[in-house]
């Protein structure tokens, strides 16, 4: 079984895959849409032949890439990044959600087990650690640059 590359019209990804899906075809086994990949969606089936039955039907699948893939070269999509990965103590992050949002603090601690930071508010009086989730936060200046 190989996996190939669906070029599709920027955005609309994961409707291509839940279209190539609904499809019901027994030749296609998983559609696979990452968020870090843009305009493509990869799709394990058999042969190659499926996909010219079923790419003219799908709205904004515009091609099949040439060749194939293996899974090795796919296997770190299946994975999800930490969110706090890429942020060490010390940085300067804006808060980006919640009720601080907008926000400049600087990072006290990291908790990558439960995936959130404690940072420390720049504009706040007394010091108040608040911790949030790592998805909430963006690195505006990092120490290791």
């Amino acid at each position: 079984m190989s996996i190939y590359a669906v070029k599709t019209t920027a955005s609309q990804e994961r409707t291509v895959a839940d279209m190539v899906m609904n499809r019901e075809e027994s030749s296609v086994h998983a559609a696979l849409a990452p968020d870090s990949l843009t305009s493509y969606v990869m799709v394990e089936a058999e042969d190659a032949s499926v996909f010219d039955r079923i790419l003219d039907e799908i709205p904004h699948a515009r091609g099949l890439v040439e060749g194939e893939s293996s899974i090795v070269e796919v296997e770190h999509f299946l994975s999800p990044k930490p969110d706090v990965e890429g942020i060490a103590e010390g940085d300067i992050v804006e808060l980006i959600a919640g009720p601080f949002k907008g926000e400049k603090a600087q990072v006290q601690r990291i908790d990558e087990s439960k995936d959130q930071v404690t940072v420390e508010l720049y504009e706040a009086t007394v010091p108040i650690p608040v911790t949030v989730r790592g998805d909430q936060i963006r690195v505006l200046d990092s120490e290791d640059r």
